[in-house]
């Protein structure tokens, strides 16, 4: 039966896996989205793999040689748990399909549409249903809310999915 696994990939290697599994008869997955870079010659716009150094591959383990994936150029390991393989549920691989658009690339969220000083609830997490304002987007892929608690400023770095505005 075949079943989705993930294998961690060298660094910057996702594409150069991903076409050498292809090339051996596997069939691979690599998500993508876009981000904007600032660099010294302004922003611009690059395609990256959703989740760096990691791609999915469809295996069936009774008859396959699962085992090239690992000796795979651009591939470090196949992530297992003792000597099998760890498999994904399919859900999760028709979860991220879903969200991918005509040309492949899943939307990240837009948390640029916040602005300095806005008002924005945290929904998820150690700090949930508090109110904070939003003060910018750190380098790390994170926003940045100032909250009041017991009287006190606090700055605490989140994951954008897990705020949004007031409304």
């Amino acid at each position: 039966m075949k079943r989705w696994y993930v294998a961690h990939t060298k660094a910057g290697a996702e594409r150069l896996a991903e076409g050498n599994l292809e090339r051996q008869g596997f069939r691979a997955y690599l998500p993508r989205a876009r981000l904007r870079k600032r660099g010294a010659r302004g922003a611009s716009t690059v395609t990256v793999p959703l989740f760096p150094r990691y791609i999915f591959i469809q295996l069936d383990l009774e008859n396959a040689p699962w085992r090239a994936v690992n000796s795979t150029y651009g591939i470090s390991r196949l992530i297992s748990f003792g000597d099998r393989p760890a498999h994904v549920d399919d859900a999760v691989i028709d979860e991220i399909r879903q969200r991918e658009r005509e040309d492949g690339i899943v939307p990240l969220p837009d948390f640029l549409s916040f602005e300095p000083g806005e008002a924005v609830e945290i929904t998820h997490g150690a700090f949930s249903d508090r109110t904070g304002i939003f003060k910018c987007q750190s380098d790390k892929e994170r926003v940045v809310v100032l909250l009041n608690l017991l009287g006190r400023d606090l700055t605490v770095s989140i994951e954008p999915d897990f705020v949004q505005k007031v409304a």
